[in-house]
């Protein structure tokens, strides 16, 4: 029988240094009723250090969130590792330069930290943050869609081009630096369209999955991999406002094949097994965490078309 080593560790970070940008909590302002005052980002930056991560490096514009988003991380129970912040907009080149030489500057004031044997390097980059905004298609005004592909593409682009030099000081070909990008089903199929349509979303989450496999190969040689996760419906700040004009939480969720929306847990399965030792030879591929709902023909209930309407078509299958 083959041997498989390590099997118990075969999930597990320990001593591994990870970025997270677009870490969202909300410190002051109640959140949405269904997001849980969580987002992806904080789903992956508690799950690194719940799987022993030594440090998870934690990024967004807003300070004052991202010291509340800490204080929250390193309360959690039997953590050996820290989570510390650096505020940085990653839609603006000159802020990703800042924000890659305060990374530097916090692996090497930590490099003989416990676990990391004086490697001064970063293990894993996790580019989750994102900008969306919906709109009739003739009213689209430009700045949204340049705001949108400089955050949700651009941005990305430059944030890893930026930070190979720490990633590839860490890795080895058994055990590859890790490069993650937050994508989203619509950048897969034509989620929405209309009044409330998302199309400079969807173009740039196309886009971030073609990134994704260009910077496969790219960065192999490097022993860097870098694999693409499209999450579909989950209660995060960024999708409540399209859950919210859906029909809200329950609604949206029977409409998916599973019959509910995404849970942390969801995300953070697949999240591990691409950043750990189980994931160190997939390479360049996009994982669709959804529960099918891109494969389902028809149209939402909530966002009939208004011509089918008006022509009397019920627009059922």
């Amino acid at each position: 029988m083959a041997e498989i080593r390590g099997f118990e560790t075969l999930f597990r970070l320990d001593g591994k240094i990870a970025v997270v940008t677009g870490v969202l909590l909300a410190a002051d302002t109640p959140p949405p009723k269904h997001t849980g005052s969580r987002g992806i980002g904080l789903y992956c930056a508690t799950a690194f250090l719940l799987a022993g991560c030594a440090k998870v490096i934690i990024t967004a514009r807003d300070a004052k969130n991202l010291d509340a988003a800490v204080q929250k991380l390193n309360a959690l129970p039997g953590i050996k590792g820290v989570a510390v912040s650096i505020p940085a907009n990653v839609g603006h080149t000159d802020q990703i330069e800042r924000f890659v030489k305060d990374v530097e500057a916090e692996i090497e004031r930590d490099a003989a930290g416990p676990g990391r044997k004086g490697c001064r390097g970063l293990d894993i980059l996790v580019a989750n943050a994102a900008a969306s905004w919906g709109g009739p298609f003739e009213e689209f005004e430009d700045w949204k869609s340049v705001k949108t592909l400089d955050l949700n593409v651009r941005g990305v682009f430059n944030l890893c081009r930026l930070m190979v030099p720490l990633l590839s000081r860490a890795a080895t070909p058994a055990d590859p630096s890790r490069i993650l990008i937050t994508s989203s089903v619509g950048g897969i199929i034509v989620p929405h369209v209309g009044a409330r349509g998302a199309i400079m979303y969807s173009v740039s989450k196309a886009a971030a999955h073609h990134l994704g496999r260009n910077l496969a190969l790219e960065l192999a040689p490097k022993n860097i991999t870098t694999n693409i996760v499209a999450p579909g419906f989950f209660p995060s700040r960024l999708a409540s406002p399209q859950i919210d004009y859906l029909g809200g939480v329950d609604v949206v969720g029977k409409q998916n094949p599973l019959g509910r929306l995404g849970l942390p847990e969801d995300i953070v399965g697949v999240v591990l097994y691409l950043c750990s030792r189980a994931g160190s030879y997939v390479n360049g591929e996009d994982i669709s965490i959804d529960g099918g709902a891109r494969l389902r023909v028809g149209t939402h209930p909530g966002s009939l078309d208004d011509r089918g309407k008006a022509a009397g078509r019920d627009n059922k299958l």
